[in-house]
């Protein structure tokens, strides 16, 4: 791969020499109202092949080679703007400089843009949401595909290429907003701020981008720069079903005045008590200023600050079990406390973001943009402590018991199938489980007075809190600082250059929410000597600096830790457009490292293993991509894109278990893309089309699991807690996309969509546990057989068919059927290891049948489904004011379906699996996210 991306850069450089000619026609593409550039305008002359697109400074150039002479016409469009065609007479003498040509935003489109992001932004702030994994997309309505992606496929979990956001980059003036603990976006720290936000420049792929080298699932860039708004200001109104029931927004911007100056601001809120799961409230606040000043025709400063502080609660994934007794809204987390819904696992996000940006434009070639960005404040996640410890008086001695049981109201030990989980069944016991039934039918929520009971009975006798809210926190600070270089050495020739700074510290803990009633909690690991052993030692010991310590509300326990990251890159990138040819070659570079430092000493893990500082972990990374579109006529393109690279791997993939120790995954490499992909592309005044095949491989990815298992064979009776480090996993994405539009009638565009991919594992990456039990476990030759299992990550094969109405008088509206197929559950790794196949002596279990073992480890197929859309707007002019609403509903049939789901591991090995699959209702069953029934979004607004 390097090889060919080397000897093609030689080719097109080769090249050069052929194509260079003298401009001919030029101009630059200003925004009507702030009179600034416009990037990534579309430049045509009608009928011919000659096309180009403007730079980040708004400027084309056609070169004289063969351009048509005499009266032309002059096509200029990007999505969002009213297009524009314009007359010239092109002569080879004469050169033609058209500075500027105004375009204007085209405001039904706008809307319909805008109450789209506000539908899906409430998606991307749900972590077990749908369309969580869908970043840039929203801007990419000028793309049949990706617009179908971003607003119909991504209600179902779907990947485009089967990529997941942590493969894409997120900037925000320039500055990159993935996180540096897990590499995603964190869509909350902006959420509620969609009025300024439809300044999007999106790359798709490893396509080129101005401003960083990019990631394999595409790049976007939000600019939220005061001067880039044009003037005036929204008010609006949305109400949904999905995760809030109302949102109120308000925004105004100055556009660039007189004196050189620029303002916006924006102020937003969103609230529900419930969204379509039960229970999940939602209370956000945003806020957004920006101010600019123009201090010389080649210098301007922009200072930004957003914050969006929010709660919501979370759901869960069910099993088909409990689907059947409570439907796909039940939500387990939640229950009454005084006649009002508490929801026992809460998000709450508050990280303020701000940015300060220079502009310096040094001449109309060349420009310097200098970021710096400062990002601060709390993630915190909120669970059920059930491992409460209490000191009583056994035998005249003091002994500590604990340990209580779970609370969840669908606890396997609650489910009608736990009493059926026999063979030689009693018609006790199918009374017990017609009991359990009823019982978790009529209710089935989290019962808030037995926790606040059990401790104030805990409390009568001078004891601690058995039942406490523990928020698990993460308190990031962050430091960027980022340059970014663009020129145009000559007329077809700009260079693209970048180096950044990434400083991160992060505190993590967790911390005592709410005692429940309770006057304190002690600070003790219950379950790590076992039930059987009641007296406290040195490794139930959150802290062996601080024994016993009875904590309140407020304090630190458990774990207290810091990461600290940093990451130095740059890049640098030339872009060569010529009459028949534009191509661009890229190269990255970048050093990472990573540390640990403990403060709690864990019982288990005394001295250096907890305590201070870990090894440093230091990464270096490269990487190149090269690509060219070639230009066989005016109407056929063909694109050709490719990329190799290296890339740390996340924190959280880093250290096996963070929380309590210091120790390295074992074997941990850098991760390894390889990527390419080759479009037709099809453009003519009625016909838009795009047909890609790609293909992807990854290679030396490290993942890490955590869960209970009563299969971990090779100790004791094999239960334990274990972190399951998987490392060296490679994978493969191949596949292909179609998107075609055809407008019909200048009121009736029909589209088409399609995604045809296959995402597999293949090879079969080694596979360690770690414990408090012990210290490293692997079964027979220490890996898990994955190659050929497919990737979770939604629907692999999609298609859309759908056609939209645009009325002159601005109202407009849309249906799609959507189709979907081939999505899989993601399976359990240890089930797939030689934990599966070794009885406890290590021995092949007597009675394996590997015929039977191949059925029970086959990997889940979801059932196909389809999803019916309908959108839908109006706007009017009234003087200076327009009115207007954008309306859609989204799976009109109330179709059910599931989104993903995942394999529990708690029983792993042959027998065990095999009993499970036997049962008419297995007790540790699949657990599974079900879409959304039939639900609507409703935009009102006012702009003036």
């Amino acid at each position: 791969m390097k090889r060919f991306i080397f000897i093609g850069f030689v080719v097109f450089l080769g090249e050069i020499s052929s194509f260079a000619q003298e401009v001919i026609v030029k101009g630059r593409v200003l925004e009507t109202n702030s009179y600034e550039p416009i990037p990534d305008v579309e430049m045509n002359i009608h009928t011919t092949i000659f096309n180009t697109v403007t730079n980040a400074l708004g400027e084309f150039y056609f070169l004289q080679e063969n351009l048509p002479q005499g009266q032309q016409i002059l096509v200029v469009s990007k999505s969002g703007y009213i297009t524009l065609k314009l007359p010239i007479i092109i002569r080879d003498d004469v050169p033609i400089n058209l500075d500027p040509i105004l375009m204007t935003i085209d405001l039904s489109e706008v809307e319909q843009q805008i109450g789209v992001i506000s539908l899906s932004d409430n998606e991307l702030n749900d972590d077990e949401g749908t369309s969580y994994n869908i970043s840039g997309l929203l801007q990419a309505s000028d793309d049949a595909f990706l617009n179908a992606a971003a607003y119909d496929f991504s209600a179902t979990f779907f990947n485009p290429r089967g990529f997941d956001n942590a493969n894409g980059k997120v900037l925000i003036n320039g500055i990159e907003m993935n996180k540096q603990y897990d590499g995603r976006p964190q869509w909350a720290d902006w959420g509620g701020l969609n009025d300024l936000q439809r300044n999007q420049e999106f790359s798709m792929g490893l396509q080129a981008n101005d401003y960083t080298f990019g990631d394999v699932a595409g790049t976007t860039n939000i600019i939220m720069r005061a001067s880039q708004y044009r003037k005036g200001g929204r008010v609006s109104y949305a109400t949904s079903n999905r995760s809030y029931r109302g949102r109120v927004m308000a925004s105004y911007s100055s556009g660039l005045l007189l004196n050189g100056w620029a303002y916006s601001v924006l102020l937003s809120r969103r609230f529900g008590e419930g969204g379509f799961q039960e229970g999940t409230i939602y209370d956000a606040n945003s806020f957004f200023a920006s101010a600019e000043k123009k201090l010389n025709e080649n210098h301007s400063l922009n200072l930004s600050a957003f914050y969006t502080p929010n709660r919501r609660g979370k759901s869960t994934a069910i099993t088909d079990e409990v689907k059947g007794l409570k439907g796909i809204g039940y939500n387990p987390n939640w229950g009454y406390q005084d006649d009002e819904i508490r929801n026992s696992r809460i998000k709450e996000v508050k990280e303020p973001v701000f940015m300060l940006n220079h502009y310096w434009q040094f001449n109309n070639r060349t420009s310097l943009n200098t970021n710096l960005g400062y990002q601060t404040g709390k993630i915190g996640n909120t669970r059920i402590d059930n491992g409460g410890t209490r000191l009583v008086e056994v035998d005249g001695q003091q002994t500590y018991i604990g340990g209580a049981r779970n609370p969840s109201p669908n606890y396997y030990q609650k489910l009608p199938s736990y009493f059926l989980r026999f063979e030689d069944l009693t018609a006790y016991d199918y009374q017990l489980a017609y009991l359990a039934e009823q019982e978790f039918i009529n209710d089935g929520q989290l019962d808030w007075n037995s926790l606040y009971e059990a401790n104030r009975i805990a409390r009568s006798s001078g004891g601690n809190s058995i039942y406490a809210i523990q928020e698990d926190r993460t308190d990031d600070t962050q430091f960027t600082a980022n340059t970014i270089f663009n020129s145009r050495i000559s007329e077809n020739i700009t260079l693209n250059a970048n180096a950044s700074y990434r400083s991160l510290k992060s505190e993590n803990f967790a911390e005592m929410k709410d005692l429940l009633g309770g006057t304190g909690y002690l600070d003790v690991d219950y379950f790590a000597e076992g039930a059987n052993n009641t007296i406290v030692g040195d490794v139930s010991q959150s802290d062996l600096r601080n024994r016993n310590r009875i904590v309140t509300e407020g304090d630190r326990y458990k774990y207290n830790f810091e990461l600290n990251a940093n990451v130095l890159s740059g890049f640098a990138q030339g872009q060569f457009k010529y009459s028949k040819i534009d191509f661009y070659i890229a190269a990255t570079a970048s050093q990472t490292s990573y540390q640990r430092n403990g403060l709690f000493e864990n019982g288990n893990y005394p001295g250096k293993l907890s305590l201070g500082e870990s090894e440093k972990l230091s990464f270096t990374n490269f990487g190149a991509k090269a690509g060219a579109t070639f230009k066989v006529t005016g109407r056929h393109l063909l694109d050709f894109n490719t990329g190799y690279f290296t890339k740390a791997p996340s924190l959280r993939n880093s250290f096996s278990n963070s929380r309590q120790n210091n120790t390295v995954v074992i074997g941990l490499e850098d991760e390894k893309f390889q990527n390419v992909d080759f479009s037709y592309i099809f453009r003519s005044p009625i016909v838009k089309a795009r047909l890609t095949g790609y293909y992807n491989t990854i290679q030396e990815q490290t993942e890490i699991n955590f869960f209970f298992t009563e299969s971990a064979q090779g100790f004791e009776d094999g239960n334990a807690f274990v972190q399951e480090v998987i490392n060296g996993i490679n994978s493969r994405k191949l596949g292909a996309e179609l998107g075609l539009e055809a407008q019909i009638t200048p009121t009736i565009k029909l589209k088409a969509a399609a995604a045809f991919g296959q995402n597999v594992y293949t090879n079969n990456p080694k596979q360690y546990l770690t414990s408090e039990d012990f210290e490293i476990l692997t079964f027979g030759d220490g890996t898990t057989k994955l190659k050929d299992y497919h990737l979770a990550g939604g629907p692999e094969r999609a298609y859309q068919v759908g056609f939209e109405y645009r009325d002159p008088a601005f109202w407009w509206f849309g249906v799609t059927g959507n189709y979907f197929s081939n999505a899989y559950v993601d399976v359990s790794t240890l089930r797939r290891s030689d934990a599966f196949t070794f009885d406890a002596d290590g021995q092949t279990f007597n009675d394996y049948d590997p015929e039977i073992a191949k059925t029970l480890l086959k990997q889940e197929e979801f059932e196909d489904y389809m999803l019916i859309n309908v959108v839908g707007g109006k706007s009017w002019r009234i003087r200076n004011y327009f009115l207007g609403f954008f309306a859609t509903v989204s799976n009109i049939l109330d179709q059910s379906y599931k989104t993903g789901g995942f394999e529990d591991s708690r029983l792993a090995d042959y027998h065990s699996v095999r009993e499970e699959q036997n049962r008419d209702t297995p007790v540790f069953g699949t657990r599974y996210f079900f879409g959304y029934g039939t639900t609507y979004y409703l935009n009102l607004y006012v702009r003036f």
